[in-house]
């Protein structure tokens, strides 16, 4: 590769300008319907089943298919984004959840909704990957972990959003109006998106280095406008990064550790706040008090990004990650054990609690710390096999849930979560990373990194 762009440390010099904030809210409007059209299965499916348009089984299918489509969009944009770049991988998967969207919003029955969802999730999958992956090579490192934790916030507003707007349309219109809203929005920002840049990072690292310099130069003749800019670091050899690398240490253990964290968070994710409205339909509300209670404990989510966008730079990746955990354990163990009475003093406190605690590791694990664990080269495969492992976990888990619903109500659930957590904890403090403060071509060239138990200085890279 040549080294003449240095866009990397070029990139990293830059004072905060025009140029990062446009960059974020092209990115972050697709996130945002992202994440919108993520959430929307909680209300819509205690929509159907309540007006007898699916039953559960069906319910369980629709959450396996979309989990089956988003780990392929996963794996796929991964390898695609690698070779055709972050731009073209964009825009083709905004599109194509967009409109199936729009066919979701007319499915004639539940057969079609859940095939119509599987397309959907090809396109929410890529989007994940690709999004934070992006904007991960554009941010500079002392803030890059509240650029990417707030990206993750703008991802999770989906949750309240989509609850707000189940609580104020599905019960008088149904479900349908929101497929709609997702796909329009969608299409609105696929469009606006054609602005969005190539990542210079990308760019040199396929030996387009005359593209590279010229769209620097644009960023840069930008980010003077605030002022002189300071001398970039020299340029450091950096070694060509194969794919085979992800099966050597220390690649290799990056992997486990991206891997087993996106299986935890997808799980807590779509194997307890996804069934929220369903668990307390089963405990005897009706609809509108349960996308009531699912709306109030859907606010704690932004304010768990929010704690995540601030620790993530503040204390670190790993303490914030493993703090989340332990935090997770001890509300989880609380809201399952004194949940059974339905108190709404502990469903909406302790559940509170526990919601700010998942989503701090939501913000962390999806937005900021997977895609720092790896060179440019091979950012989007590697985080799209992390990806892909974790979404691929979310196929069986939500029959896994419905059978623990089924046998144990909620405790059985907590108890795999809680299962998961544990080993997520062990996992990161013995191999995790922690990239706080440090250029990403510094983790390219590091072989040891700062993990272990101590999370100390970075080792000297070997060039």
């Amino acid at each position: 590769m040549a080294a003449t762009v240095n866009a990397g440390a070029r990139l990293d010099r830059l004072p905060i300008s025009s140029f990062h904030y446009r960059i974020f809210w092209l990115i972050g409007a697709g996130m945002f319907f992202d994440g919108y059209d993520l959430y929307v299965a909680g209300g819509v499916l205690a929509a159907t089943i309540q007006t007898k348009f699916s039953t559960l089984p069906q319910n369980l299918q629709f959450l396996s298919l979309t989990f089956v489509g988003m780990t392929l969009g996963s794996l796929i944009t991964g390898f695609v984004g690698d070779k055709y770049g972050r731009r073209f991988t964009y825009q083709v998967n905004l599109l194509i959840f967009g409109l199936a969207s729009l066919a979701a919003a007319f499915a004639q029955d539940m057969n079609q909704l859940i095939w119509c969802r599987f397309v959907q999730g090809l396109g929410l999958g890529a989007e994940i990957v690709v999004g934070y992956s992006t904007l991960t090579e554009f941010v500079p490192p002392k803030s890059r972990g509240r650029w990417l934790a707030s990206m993750a916030f703008l991802v999770v507003a989906g949750f309240p959003a989509t609850a707000l707007l189940s609580y104020l349309i599905i019960p008088t219109f149904g479900w349908r109006p929101m497929f709609i809203i997702a796909g329009v929005g969608a299409l609105v920002v696929w469009y606006l998106r054609k602005n969005l840049p190539e990542s210079p990072r990308w760019l040199e690292s396929q030996g387009r280095t005359q593209e590279a310099e010229a769209l620097m130069q644009s960023i840069e003749k930008e980010a003077a406008i605030a002022g002189p800019l300071p001398a970039p670091v020299a340029a450091r050899p950096i070694p060509q990064i194969g794919a085979g690398a992800m099966l050597r240490p220390p690649l290799l253990q990056r992997m486990i550790v991206g891997s087993w964290a996106l299986i935890t968070i997808n799980t807590l994710i779509f194997g307890f706040v996804i069934f929220l409205p369903q668990f307390f339909l089963r405990q005897g509300l009706t609809i509108t008090q349960s996308l009531g209670y699912t709306l109030v404990l859907a606010s704690a989510s932004l304010i768990g990004c929010a704690v995540g966008a601030y620790t993530s730079d503040f204390i670190g990746r790993r303490w914030s990650i493993i703090g989340a955990s332990i935090a997770t354990i001890i509300t989880g163990w609380i809201y399952a054990r004194f949940n059974a009475a339905s108190d709404p003093t502990i469903v909406l406190s302790v559940g509170f609690v526990l919601i700010v605690a998942i989503y701090v590791q939501t913000a962390i694990l999806f937005g900021v710390y997977t895609p720092e664990l790896f060179p440019t080269e091979i950012r989007l495969r590697a985080n799209g096999i992390c990806n892909t492992l974790g979404r691929l976990a979310t196929v069986f888990s939500p029959f896994i849930v419905g059978s623990l619903m089924v046998a144990y109500q909620l405790p059985g659930v907590i108890g795999l979560m809680i299962l998961l957590v544990v080993v997520q904890i062990v996992v990161v403090w013995v191999w995790g990373v922690e990239p706080a403060q440090r250029r990403l071509e510094e983790l390219d060239t590091a072989t040891g990194g700062s993990g272990g138990p101590s999370g100390g200085a970075p080792r000297p890279a070997r060039v």
